[in-house]
């Protein structure tokens, strides 16, 4: 109570959600291709209607942002941490885009191609270790950490291929595109829930793990 939250912060958590929504979305719909036809149109329309209130979401803290101060903080300093804050984010973006580039042309390489969502979900999950750090919100750790546990699981315990009502499925496929779908999904789900907190809307004890 007492404490004036900027319209910076505000917009910095709504792009957060944005962010987990999309992401979130194409992984869902890459577990929906996995799954071979099963479970169509319905999967597909039940993720673009997550995938869409998720969005709407985090278009409506931008939109009461507006109605709250650009903040007090130094506006020399501030753009210099926003400089320094875009600069690393972008060299972590590019990292995980190379990475991911070689990693698919590898598995090409070598006859595995079945392991290229395996290799894509480690790698955006050790992204998001660095941006947890950058950004200073903890729930990162737990998505990084989270985007990398379901591939390796998956590998381990999940055949590469299996059958399910006559629909041959890409289990691989399936079960790494549905489980970071869904764990994108819930870190938005927490970051607009914190977004809510820095406006008052949900008491400080239900989101305050999930910030700095």
């Amino acid at each position: 109570m007492g404490v004036t939250v900027s319209k910076g912060e505000l917009r910095g958590t709504a792009s957060g959600v944005l962010f987990m929504a999309f992401f979130g979305t194409l992984w869902a719909y890459t577990g929906i291709m996995g799954l071979q036809g099963w479970g169509s149109p319905w999967l597909l329309t039940v993720a673009l209607a997550i995938g869409f209130l998720l969005v709407l979401s985090g278009f409506s803290l931008i939109h009461v942002s507006k109605e709250f101060p650009d903040g007090v903080s130094s506006r020399e300093g501030n753009n210099s941490r926003k400089r320094k804050m875009r600069k690393w984010f972008n060299i972590i973006f590019a990292g995980e885009g190379i990475a991911i580039g070689i990693a698919i042309a590898v598995c090409n390489a070598v006859g595995h191609t079945e392991n290229i969502p395996i290799v894509i979900a480690i790698i955006v999950g050790l992204h998001f270790l660095p941006l947890a750090r950058l950004f200073r919100v903890s729930i990162y750790y737990y998505t990084g950490i989270l985007l990398c546990v379901v591939p390796v699981i998956t590998w381990l315990f999940i055949p590469e291929t299996a059958t399910l009502s006559g629909h041959e499925l890409n289990a691989y496929m399936s079960a790494v595109g549905l489980g970071s779908a869904l764990i994108l999904w819930v870190t938005s789900i927490a970051i607009w829930m914190t977004g809510r907190r820095l406006m008052g809307l949900v008491p400080d004890q239900v989101t305050n793990d999930l910030t700095r």
